[in-house]
């Protein structure tokens, strides 16, 4: 049987070791290849949206991955989830979003969902992916979305102390008013982890880990 690839597409360079330890652990025996660039983001930033130029260059890259040879693709940034799921439809192999996975385990887990990022650019497609996977599954949710005003500006200056304290704060208001909470952002994750357990009285789920496991039943 021919091994399977992954290609995995990024907006920071800061990603590709996260998931590399990540399908080292959970995806044994399938070549993983990453593609990398900044300049998506940061032109969505400086836009303030996602703009068509940058759509057209993640459905370049979508291309790029299928002609590099892999079997299967899944872009880390839910920033560009929108485009992600127009290039998908140009594409000869299964695209998947890396916040898809996340979302639907949200909606199978509460019907209060709270989502949070610390940039708007990020928290309303994510958002709006959540709703529509609720739509797809027939269920009834509620949704909460928190900006985290700051803390990416912090995270930008080196002052990730400043960002992490943010994040807390605003996960910790959060789980009380909701059932479960989806993080837009995967780099919030490593906040989580420094919760006390009265702070987090609530599942919280961060697409990276929650990505991974579900390529492990299709790869």
């Amino acid at each position: 049987m021919k091994q399977k690839t992954l290609g995995l597409i990024h907006t920071s360079a800061m990603l590709v070791p996260v998931f590399a330890q990540l399908c080292k652990d959970k995806l044994p025996g399938v070549n993983v290849f990453n593609i990398a660039d900044d300049s998506l983001v940061k032109g969505i930033i400086a836009a303030g949206r996602l703009t068509p130029v940058i759509a057209r260059r993640v459905a370049g890259y979508l291309e790029s991955a299928e002609l590099a040879g892999a079997d299967y693709i899944m872009v880390t940034c839910s920033s560009i989830g929108p485009a992600v799921e127009a290039g998908a439809k140009l594409i000869g192999v299964p695209v998947l979003r890396v916040d898809q996975p996340m979302a639907d385990k949200a909606v199978q887990s509460g019907e209060r969902i709270g989502v949070i990022a610390t940039l708007s650019t990020t928290l309303e497609p994510t958002a709006d992916l959540v709703r529509r996977r609720a739509e797809k599954a027939g269920r009834k949710i509620e949704l909460t979305s928190r900006l985290c005003e700051g803390a990416f500006d912090a995270l930008l200056a080196g002052d990730a102390a400043t960002h992490d304290a943010k994040v807390a704060a605003a996960l910790t208001e959060l789980s009380r008013q909701v059932d479960v909470i989806v993080l837009a952002q995967a780099s919030m994750a490593r906040v989580v982890d420094s919760l006390k357990p009265e702070e987090r009285r609530v599942p919280i789920l961060a697409s990276p880990g929650v990505a991974v496991d579900y390529l492990a039943t299709v790869l």
